[in-house]
């Protein structure tokens, strides 16, 4: 795999999004009540992130009815958002190279 262009995506910038795309890049879908605990928020919060993720095509959302409960949401990163966030961080590091 190339290197990816370094690319300053202000979608992928916000703190909380960026935690949320670098959790899902760690490979398959990760349950939404999971997501919310590791970034430590609200349902609310959580969802505003994932909306402005989805729109912009970085992440899938699949709902899943269980069968005597609430339905759960998992949440993954597609190929687009797997490739803003590698451009992303090739920025920062262009930016500020350790």
């Amino acid at each position: 795999m190339s290197s990816p262009a370094p690319v300053f995506d202000p979608v992928v910038h916000a703190p909380q999004r960026l935690q949320i795309c670098a959790m899902l890049a760690r490979g398959g879908e990760v349950e939404f009540a999971v997501l919310r605990e590791g970034l430590d928020v609200s349902d609310a919060t959580l969802s505003k992130h994932l909306r402005t993720l989805t729109e912009a095509g970085y992440v899938d959302l699949r709902r899943v009815q269980r069968p005597k409960g609430q339905a759960r949401t998992w949440v993954a990163l597609t190929p687009a958002g797997s490739q803003a966030l590698r451009g992303h961080f090739a920025f920062l590091q262009s930016i500020a190279p350790l």
